[in-house]
């Protein structure tokens, strides 16, 4: 396994400018928000167009998952709000600061874990951590075996203290990652894949984490391709596809607005795709032993119903199953996850 190799040393950030628009004079929804970005737009030499007017607002104190299928432009985002590249063009604003200008204000309130952790394989977890924390100016030196330590603790790796990370497994150079991105109390976290490579239980652990850290105050911004886990956790979610964003909003409200599956439940089930098809249904599918879902029509439901009934159809169940998020996703995106864009 290579060591990583030594960070260039960044570039002196700018001092922040003063906003032109005082804060009191935003809308409502942009004065409360943690992260604000208005027609943010990166365009890569060659002409590739990675993110494209994007306009997102990511409420403080909210669970904010980030989704996109590949090559959306989420991953090159994040480290636009990071200062890591500089836009083409537009503005990005995290908390009250414009960045990258802002950098120096806004990166000791922010920990980070995108595109998995660099770790230094020879020296055991611990130490990685001590080098972390030494490293960051705002940190005291007094408290700083301390803080380690109760990060360690925070993300089940106390035990494992001891060890060389390159003896770590994926899932815990990714707790280990996440305990950096802890050191410090943060107002905002930034989470790429946070649960990558972690087994159900450990997936459980962190999901818990972030609920904790969501309740103590902290906003968390992640990108995850685990769509069930964006429903467990997050209270908002935007969904990006080639570069632009195409919906932002609450959890709920974005599986609401997507249409459930209408589910009939029958031993007589190629009659009741028949009458479905009839009524008007779309998509039916007729799954092994007793069961037909379809798109539901645009009518009265009650009408479906009658006429499978009237056609001889033994009805045992007649539902409309709420849409999930990963219905909404498609719905929006037509195609499938793939969370590495």
């Amino acid at each position: 396994m290579e060591e990583p190799e030594e960070p260039e040393e960044p570039e002196e950030p700018e001092e922040p400018e003063k906003s032109e628009e005082p804060m009191e004079e935003r809308p409502a929804a942009e004065a409360g928000a943690v992260i604000v970005t208005r027609a943010l737009t990166k365009r890569y030499r060659g002409g590739q167009l990675a993110v494209d007017g994007l306009d997102l607002t990511v409420p403080a104190g909210s669970v904010f998952g980030f989704l996109g299928p590949n090559g959306s432009g989420k991953t090159t985002t994040i480290r636009m709000l990071m200062g890591l590249i500089e836009p083409t063009s537009g503005s990005a604003r995290v908390l009250g600061h414009p960045v990258p200008r802002g950098a120096r204000a806004v990166l000791p309130r922010v920990g980070a874990l995108i595109e998995g952790p660099a770790l230094y394989g020879f020296l055991t977890g611990r130490d990685n951590l001590l080098r972390y924390d030494a490293a960051d100016p705002t940190a005291d030196p007094r408290t700083r075996r301390t803080r380690v330590a109760d990060a360690l603790e925070r993300v089940g790796l106390a035990a494992a203290a001891g060890r060389k990370a390159k003896a770590y497994s994926l899932g815990m150079k990714q707790r280990l990652g996440l305990a950096a991105a802890l050191l410090q109390p943060r107002a905002l976290l930034v989470l790429d894949e946070p649960t990558n490579g972690l087994d159900p239980q450990g997936m459980r652990e962190i999901r818990s984490l972030i609920r904790e850290l969501a309740s103590d105050g902290t906003t968390v911004f992640l990108s995850s391709h685990l769509l069930d886990e964006i429903e467990q956790v997050c209270t908002h979610v935007a969904v990006m596809a080639r570069g632009r964003l195409l919906t932002q909003g609450p959890v709920a409200e974005l599986a609401a607005g997507t249409r459930g599956r209408l589910v009939v439940t029958t031993p007589d089930t190629a009659d009741a795709a028949r009458v479905l098809k009839e009524q008007g249904a779309g998509d039916i599918a007729v799954a092994d032993g007793d069961r037909v879902d379809a798109e539901p029509p645009d009518r009265d439901l009650a009408e479906v119903s009658a006429a499978l009934v009237r056609a001889g159809v033994r009805v045992r169940g007649f539902a409309v199953e709420r849409a999930s998020l990963e219905d909404a996703f498609v719905a929006l995106t037509g195609e499938g996850f793939d969370v590495a864009g």
